[in-house]
């Protein structure tokens, strides 16, 4: 029994390791992601160029032009009455970013956050400039 259990627990261990990020490639432009709100719960990968990424970490991309579509979780505060006690609510908004100009070996933040109920995001490249803003917001909730 005391083995069983030891097994079941290094399986789980094993099951919720992350892999590594893969290596950045010179070739393509690398996208990370920050979120600057404590309310700001989930920001991820969710397509590029239309197409489901496998891993919601980070965009690595080619020179050019893309469209970032991101994941963003954020909590809405409670506006009083019924949820007054219940603290705030969640919204799951997806957002979309199109820019033109990816170079080769740069890196790019994407950074979303929320004011109440509106999501909005922003690229910056690695001078801290703003080079692209959210084009589109699609929320479920």
């Amino acid at each position: 029994m005391r083995r069983l259990m030891l097994l079941l627990v290094a399986g789980a261990v094993v099951g919720c390791s992350t892999p590594p990020l893969p290596a950045v490639n010179p070739q393509m432009a690398w996208v990370d992601f920050s979120t600057p709100f404590p309310n700001d719960k989930l920001l991820m990968a969710e397509r590029l160029d239309n197409q489901r990424l496998r891993d919601g970490r980070f965009f690595q991309v080619t020179p050019g032009r893309h469209e970032l579509t991101v994941r963003f979780d954020f909590e809405v505060p409670s506006g009083g009455g019924m949820d007054m006690f219940g603290g705030g609510r969640e919204r799951l908004c997806y957002l979309i970013i199109k820019y033109d100009h990816f170079e080769a070996g740069q890196r790019y933040l994407l950074q979303a956050r929320s004011m109440a109920f509106t999501p909005e995001a922003r690229l910056y490249n690695a001078k801290r400039e703003i080079v692209a803003e959210d084009s589109q917001a699609n929320c479920i909730n």
